[in-house]
């Protein structure tokens, strides 16, 4: 998994999710802005994260969040209950 370049700070965090409200949009192949990153924080439960373009599939958890790359092609599943907000940085 990618970590975040030490030179983008948080900017805007989305609403808590649960595995009943994710939005469509997060469930299919979807990608952020040019230039922006990704922090998928998972508060209790798991959440699968798959990226389009390489195949890997990671699952998050409270101790391990999914870094989004900029441009790339991701979705996202709930593994039974989960909770999780998304974190952007540019």
């Amino acid at each position: 998994m990618k970590t975040l370049p030490d030179h983008v700070r948080s900017y805007f965090r989305t609403a808590t999710f649960d595995e009943n409200t994710v939005p469509a949009g997060l469930r299919k192949d979807h990608q952020i802005k040019p230039g922006v990153w990704g922090m998928i924080n998972v508060v209790s439960g798991s959440l699968r994260y798959k990226i389009a373009a390489s195949g890997a599939e990671h699952t998050l958890t409270p101790d391990s969040p999914g870094i989004v790359e900029p441009g790339a092609l991701h979705n996202v599943e709930p593994l039974g209950p989960v909770t999780f907000y998304v974190e952007f940085y540019r």
